[in-house]
């Protein structure tokens, strides 16, 4: 139903003066979806309030709402095909809507309302779409796709995801955005996590572990209550990146999570001695960057100094994880043979503060355009480590970008 409007907006951008590559295609789509998904959950809040006999004060003011300056209706209540385009559109974009909009995360009232989401990512952000007329058409576009029923989000959620997934293609660095699904979910399935659990992932790009953890748990005959904790206070992430932290935000709020808890950080800057109980969670699932080395200063954080990114990560994971509390890492295979005394050490540390107890080995080729050969570290904090089990994925085919990782391949690793 939705593909094509996808197929369209992408051609519109690619005339587009401002807009290079995937990356901003994807970047460009996701602040107005999410202007028009904001539009259409006032609308549903308000008509619930109006059916309970109260009422229901809007975030947004009425000059900047969609249905303002996105898409005017006449009386009538047919389109109006006047509505601003060229010039004056991109210059009310530009200098009055996203200033106004970024107001908002000084206003908010705490870092998890929907609030202070529309502040932190339109502060993040700009407008790229130069031609006035060129956005105009996206917001005609836009403005047919409709959030309302399961079924619509289920299907804008997948389109989006396929959008993720060819960002994950475009760059050298697109693996950090796009982990394959049927790992996370192999993952997610071999943790388990239950209701009232709290899921965190540190590197969150664009929340596939976090969105995925969602649909296993939100099963049909929850409580409400199940329902608002699933909501409100089981998953959080952290993102570095401007870019993969909205389309987290949007990957999530398309899967049915309406105020996602993630936060733009550099999960590395915070200094491990400072982690307290209250700060740590029952389950970790995460693919932290493979390559990226870190700064001195951000090394100063950790008790094993190391410059390699998913080094510091995975110490970071093992210290914000309660004791009892279960977690499936993806990380370089290196991290098993290196000989260095910082590995060395950190995997003494896993060995004796945790149970590691499996580790998949996947063939190359997981992760289309990364290249480098990784394993899964299953493990639980609080108990040392008395066996291992490992198991090697072996596949009869070579895995690429036109032949990737599929559930039935790792089906037998779930079921052992």
């Amino acid at each position: 139903m939705f593909e094509q409007t996808f197929k369209n907006i992408d051609d519109i951008l690619h005339k587009d003066a401002g807009c290079g590559s995937e990356l901003d295609y994807v970047e460009q789509t996701s602040w107005i979806l999410f202007l028009k998904y904001l539009d259409d959950l006032e609308k549903d809040k308000e008509t619930a309030a109006l059916l309970s006999g109260k009422t229901y004060e809007r975030i947004i003011e009425s000059k900047f709402r969609w249905v303002t300056w996105a898409a005017p209706k006449l009386k009538n209540g047919n389109v109006d095909h006047n509505a601003m385009t060229g010039d004056d559109l991109v210059d009310f974009v530009n200098s009055e809507l996203f200033p106004y909009l970024k107001k908002f995360k000084g206003s908010a009232e705490s870092a998890n309302t929907i609030e202070y989401k529309i502040g932190e990512i339109f502060s993040e952000l700009k407008n790229r779409i130069q031609g006035g007329y060129n956005l105009r058409e996206v917001l005609n576009l836009i403005n047919e796709l409709r959030f309302r029923t399961h079924q619509e989000k289920h299907e804008m959620s997948h389109l989006y995801e396929g959008k993720i997934k060819n960002m994950g293609n475009a760059g050298r660095n697109g693996g950090e955005y796009y982990t394959p699904r049927p790992l996370i979910k192999t993952i997610v399935k071999v943790v388990s996590p239950k209701i009232g659990n709290s899921i965190y992932d540190g590197a969150v790009g664009s929340a596939g572990f976090l969105v995925e953890a969602f649909d296993y748990l939100n099963q049909p005959n929850l409580s409400t209550n199940q329902i608002l904790l699933l909501q409100k206070n089981t998953f959080y992430g952290k993102e570095k990146k401007s870019l993969a932290y909205i389309i987290g935000i949007m990957n999530m709020i398309l899967h049915g999570v309406e105020a996602p808890n993630i936060i733009h950080t550099n999960t590395l800057a915070e200094n491990l001695a400072d982690i307290q109980e209250k700060d740590r969670y029952d389950i970790i699932l995460a693919n932290p960057p493979f390559g990226g080395k870190e700064r001195a200063e951000v090394q100063q954080n950790f008790p094993i100094k190391t410059g390699e990114t998913a080094s510091l990560f995975l110490q970071h994971f093992i210290k914000i994880l309660k004791a009892g509390g279960s977690a499936g890492i993806v990380i370089k295979n290196t991290f098993l043979s290196n000989t260095d005394s910082a590995s060395s050490a950190l995997r003494k540390a896993l060995l004796t503060t945790c149970n590691l107890h499996t580790v998949l080995d996947l063939p190359g080729g997981t992760f289309t355009g990364a290249g480098v050969k990784t394993v899964v570290l299953f493990f639980e904090k609080g108990k040392a480590t008395k066996e291992t089990w490992f198991y090697q994925l072996n596949l009869d085919r070579n895995l690429g970008k036109t032949n990737p990782l599929n559930e039935q391949d790792l089906a037998e690793f779930v079921e052992l």
